[in-house]
């Protein structure tokens, strides 16, 4: 199909429990491939690990197999991470800081950090003690949930915007700062959408999925955060030897995800944010017994969010207007 670009996310588990040679191998293969067939699309490559392992030897090694490197860390402190224990339930904090501080040293393999928002810790004291790491992105997440399991914090029907407050706080921090010390992908992405530009994210906006998952077995499932919604929920019954990623296409589960505005529920249809939103991210929407086809649990905190940052990119245009 000569795409203009195929990125490639080697997720755990634990990556790095394996050696950097064997987690080039697939990478190297890809990409040598796609040079034979597709000669002008770009292959990126990165693997998400929790740092515990991160060495200068596997830093280098997988900077110069053209990896980059991503860390999913609950916060910059310790008490931010208190779930994350080693199988001997020791706390892994100290170690993960370590490995992440060995990265900031290496900026060129630094893909970022992952973070899920937890409205029990302060929002700012959790951002600024992510920027202590030097992250060049910070991907702030909604915990996965549903109607059925709803997020910490909140049960039942969605009362008030906890997370919306959150995300709030931190992006006030991050807007008003003096300096751009790091990029937040939903504040930026719900930027690019205010604006009419598409968005590089499959958990806002009407773009179709373009994610495949591939597991070590060789099966081919839909994207994994699906399984928050029931058991099976991302299988497909396709594995590499059977099928190609155009079958993934004809999967219902996955052509439902290629149809915008047409699969969402009727009041997302109508909003006048659908756009920005486009409904939330997919596995959010989920109900036991009535499936996708319902708002986002988190419909009120996006709301609030995405009216927020519209506010601020609206002033800052007025003024820098006026200034002007």
């Amino acid at each position: 199909h000569e795409l203009p670009r195929v990125d490639l996310v080697l997720h755990g588990g634990e990556p790095l429990l394996a050696a950097p040679a064997e987690l080039a191998a697939p990478v190297e293969a890809v990409r040598a491939a796609l040079a034979r067939r597709s000669p002008r699309t770009r292959v990126t490559a990165s693997v998400q690990t929790n740092a515990t392992l991160l060495t200068r030897a596997r830093i280098a090694a997988l900077a110069g197999a053209g990896i980059r490197i991503g860390v999913s860390l609950d916060g910059g402190l310790p008490a931010h991470n208190a779930r994350r224990v080693d199988h001997a339930g020791r706390p892994g904090f100290g170690a993960a800081a370590r490995g992440l501080r060995l990265l900031a040293r290496h900026p060129a393999g630094y893909a970022g950090v992952l973070c899920v928002a937890d409205i029990g810790q302060d929002p700012v004291e959790t951002y600024e003690s992510l920027l202590s790491f030097a992250p060049p992105a910070i991907g702030l997440l909604l915990p996965l949930a549903n109607w059925s399991t709803p997020p910490p914090g909140r049960t039942g029907q969605a009362a008030g915007t906890p997370y919306a407050d959150w995300l709030i706080a931190v992006f006030e921090r991050w807007w008003h700062d003096g300096a751009r010390r790091t990029r937040i992908r939903i504040f930026e992405e719900v930027i690019a959408l205010l604006l009419g530009l598409p968005a590089a994210t499959e958990s806002l906006g009407l773009a179709p999925a373009t994610t495949a998952v591939v597991e070590t077995d060789g099966s081919i499932e839909q994207a994994d955060s699906l399984k928050s919604a029931y058991e099976g929920a991302a299988a497909t019954g396709m594995t590499l030897d059977t099928h190609s990623f155009d079958d993934l296409l004809d999967h219902p589960g996955f052509a439902a995800r290629q149809l915008g505005r047409e699969a969402l529920a009727a009041g997302c249809r109508s909003c006048e944010l659908v756009e920005v939103c486009g409904g939330g991210h997919y596995p959010h929407r989920y109900r036991e017994g009535e499936g996708f086809q319902q708002p986002s649990v988190y419909c009120a905190d996006l709301q609030a969010l995405i009216r927020h940052i519209a506010r601020a990119v609206h002033t800052a245009a007025t003024t820098q207007r006026a200034a002007s």
